[in-house]
């Protein structure tokens, strides 16, 4: 099952972000086989306000798991999240198989 997430950060959270984003890399690193695409969010002066991450679990379950233990959730980092679920098409131009 894949997922897409749109978090974005509360407000003047960017300092909160920076702080525990090394916790946030080392848990995306830990889980990589799950994590089909990720990035922040940029606002006009290219500074991060949030993330959209494409992932994939074998089951809602699972994934709900994951993002209650996510570091910037359980800091407080994301404070409007919406999570759906995807079909990943394509990745890199090429059919992708999971």
């Amino acid at each position: 099952m894949q997922f897409v997430i749109t978090a974005y950060d509360g407000p003047n959270m960017l300092e909160k972000r920076m702080e525990v984003r090394p916790q946030h890399l080392a848990n995306m690193a830990q889980i990589k086989g799950k994590v089909v695409c990720a990035g922040g969010l940029l606002d006009e002066e290219g500074k991060m306000k949030g993330s959209v991450m494409v992932m994939e679990f074998p089951s809602k379950e699972l994934f709900d798991e994951y993002l209650a233990s996510e570091p910037y959730v359980v800091a407080g980092v994301w404070q409007d999240i919406k999570v759906e679920r995807m079909n990943v098409v394509l990745l890199n131009g090429e059919k992708y198989v999971n």
